[in-house]
Order: structure tokens, then C-alpha cells, then sequence
């Protein structure tokens, strides 16, 4: 049996005493199931998109066009689903995508993801934007591998001094977002007037900067008001450019991915600037209407750069069906999104548990039944594109 396959077991077995999951093991249907339970304003905006929402749903038809085909007496009976990705060790090819301002949807909010985290072996990609300092949610996470994503602020002072905070924290690799340095057009948020970042929600790394706070006549304590302005003129509404990267780089000395890429000749350019990684990422579908599917784009990214970097993925991963689709067409490992935090909402830390344990159990038994016995077996051969 692989790894994570015995989650499934210990279901059925609980099943004997009357017990059954803390919510469904369907991750098609934890959406709906959050709906009910949480408040409209922070559902919308984790489920929120850009626009129409047609980039999201691009993101979840675009599995749907490639099949798997399944071969038999492949010897998959015992399987090994980890890998290493930039020097990082994972249990499977699945890490936490950064999600911004948790505590709306639970208290304990990236606390209770990092605790969860470090429980599985699986790397959490904490956001800039986190409701908890960086240093608060390393000491959450312990010894759990962890990286930092980064919000490229403005200010160049405050840029090194949020790289300098997480590599004293233990964030090994830096994941720079490049699509969201200003908000889109949302219509769920736009139209319940909902940006939690205006009520100091999501903004803990800024307050307890001394970069940031060096900006501030009082402290946020005292003037909530311009402390809220002045991180919304630090980190929105300002376009970085390509020469800028040597910046980070001078300032960290670990991995740098680059969030964001859509198109070959960006990847490409991130391997010219020295970049030892890219996602491919829509945001999910939340920064541009009409944009190109995710996994669409995931095979000519590879076929351009796929032997010189690190290529990972995301948007639009649901099931452990997709988490093999994603790795057969190239990518190194996903990362997962909205469907942990549908679990943060439904069970704080026992819910990412639940939802994420389910994920690598569900990518686990897929990838036996369909005859592998490690992702470094998938490739396209193991799909068949059918429009």
C-alpha cells in the first residue's frame, strides 16, 4: 500500500464505532458544504473570482478535457509518492498555496493550517498577507518545512526587511506573486463592499515590521486608519519589472519561484534572470477574466523550460485525479488552494488535516490504480487529450 492510501482504512474502521469524517472526503463538494456554514462576506472571498469567473471555470474544464488511461499488472502494489523540490523534502508532490488573511474563515487561522502542515510533512507557502506574523506561524509550524511568499512592496526597505524576518523564521524558499500587484475587478467582494485588508485583517506582517513601522508617525494601535492606508499604497497598485529581480536576490540566498507565469516566454525569461523556479497560476482564476486555463498552459511552459527549472502548479486542483494529471503533463508538485481552507473553515486545524489527508490519499490510490508506483513514472502517456 503507498503512503497515504491508509487514510481511506481508517474510515472504514472509525465507521465501526459510529464515527464518520468531520465533513465530506468529496472535495467536488466542500465548496457547497462551506457555503452554509460560513459568513457570506469571507466565503465570497475565498470563493470569489475575477470578472464573469470564467478563468476559474477554464481552470476546472481544462482536467476534465485530459483522461487518464489506466494500465494493469504494473506491480503498483507498493508505491512512494515523495519527492524533493528545490531542496525541500515532500511525503507527496502537494504543498499549501499561499492564502492570504485565514482568520476570516477560523480564529486560529494560518496557525491552525501551519500546525496541520507540520503535522503531514507538507510544506505551507505562508502568505505576506497572513493574518499572523511570520514568526508567530513559524513557531505553529515547529520543525514542518515551510516557505514564504512575497508581496513585493514598494519600498525597497521593507522588502528587505520582510526576507530578512523569514530567513531568521526558517522559510527556506521565497515565492514571489506576480499577478496580483493590484486587485481585480471581483464582483462577490465588490459587491458586499468586502476587502478585509481595510479592517487590519491580513495586514500582521506589515504591523509588526520595523521597516514598515518606521513609516508610521503612531503606532497602528493608535492610528489604525493611516497604518491601513499605508499599506495599502506599499503593496498595491505598482507593477514590478523583470530588471528588478536581482533585488531578491541579493537579499535571499535560498530558491526563488517566480507565482504567476502563464506564458513560455516569461518562463523563459525567469530562467534567464536565474530564478530557480515558476508556478504556473491563473490566481485561481481571481486576477484575470477570460485568462488562459492553468493546466492549458502547463505543457508548452514545460516544453520550453521544463529541463532547466523547477515547474510547479496551480489553480484549479481538486482531487488527487488532478494532482496526477498536472504531474503526467510536467509539473513537479501542485499546490493546493481553496479546498484547505474550506477545511480551515469547516474544522480549524483537524479540517486542513482532513481535507489535505484526503488529497494524498486520493492521489495515492489514483496513482496505483492507473499503474504507477511513483510520480517520476507519470508522463503525457499516461493521459489522452480528448476536447
Amino acid at each position: 500500500m503507498g503512503q497515504h492510501a491508509g487514510y481511506q482504512n481508517e474510515i472504514y474502521l472509525q465507521g465501526l464505532a459510529d464515527q464518520v469524517p468531520i465533513f465530506t472526503t468529496d472535495a467536488t463538494r466542500v465548496e457547497d458544504i462551506a457555503r452554509e456554514a460560513m459568513a457570506p462576506g469571507p466565503f465570497g472571498y475565498v470563493a470569489g473570482s475575477a470578472g464573469s469567473g470564467d478563468t476559474a471555470r477554464a481552470n476546472r474544464d481544462a482536467f476534465a478535457k485530459w483522461r487518464i488511461v489506466p494500465r494493469m499488472l504494473s506491480n503498483a502494489t507498493a508505491r512512494d509518492t515523495s519527492v524533493t523540490v528545490l531542496g525541500t523534502e515532500l511525503p507527496a508532490p502537494v504543498l499549501l498555496a499561499p492564502v492570504g488573511v485565514q482568520s476570516i474563515v477560523h480564529p486560529d487561522g494560518e496557525l491552525a493550517t501551519a500546525r496541520a502542515a507540520a503535522a503531514l510533512g507538507v510544506p505551507m507557502v505562508l502568505s505576506t498577507a497572513a493574518s499572523h506574523s511570520l514568526e508567530e506561524v513559524a513557531a505553529a509550524n515547529g520543525t514542518g518545512p515551510r516557505w514564504f511568499q512575497l508581496y513585493w512592496p514598494n519600498e525597497p526597505e521593507v522588502c528587505a526587511s520582510l526576507l530578512d524576518r523569514a530567513k531568521k523564521a526558517g522559510y527556506t524558499t521565497l515565492v514571489v506573486t506576480l499577478d496580483t500587484w493590484t486587485l481585480a475587478w471581483r464582483p462577490t467582494d465588490l459587491d458586499q463592499s468586502y476587502l478585509p485588508f481595510l479592517r487590519a485583517v491580513g495586514v500582521a506582517n506589515a504591523f509588526t515590521d520595523p521597516a514598515f513601522l518606521a513609516g508610521l508617525e503612531k503606532s497602528p494601535e493608535e492610528d489604525q486608519a493611516m497604518a491601513v492606508l499605508r499599506w495599502v499604497g506599499l503593496f498595491t497598485g505598482t507593477d514590478k519589472s523583470w530588471d528588478q529581480l536581482p533585488f531578491l536576490r541579493e537579499h535571499w540566498d535560498g530558491p526563488i519561484v517566480l507565482k504567476g507565469i502563464q506564458h513560455s516566454a516569461d518562463a523563459r525569461r525567469a530562467v534567464d534572470a536565474g530564478m530557480d523556479g515558476i508556478v504556473v497560476s491563473n490566481h485561481g482564476g481571481r486576477q484575470v477574466d477570460g485568462a488562459i486555463a492553468s493546466l492549458d498552459a502547463l505543457p508548452e511552459i514545460v516544453a520550453a523550460v521544463g529541463d532547466r527549472i523547477e515547474v510547479l502548479f496551480d489553480s484549479g486542483i481538486r482531487t488527487g485525479a488532478d494532482v496526477l494529471k498536472a504531474l503526467a503533463l510536467g509539473a513537479k508538485a501542485v499546490l493546493l488552494g481553496r479546498p484547505y481552507v474550506y477545511g480551515l473553515a469547516l474544522g480549524g486545524e483537524a479540517g486542513v488535516r482532513h481535507a489535505v489527508r484526503s488529497l494524498l490519499a486520493d492521489f495515492d490510490l489514483t496513482l496505483g490504480l492507473s499503474g504507477h508506483r511513483s510520480p517520476d513514472e507519470l508522463t503525457p502517456s499516461a493521459l489522452r487529450y480528448l476536447p
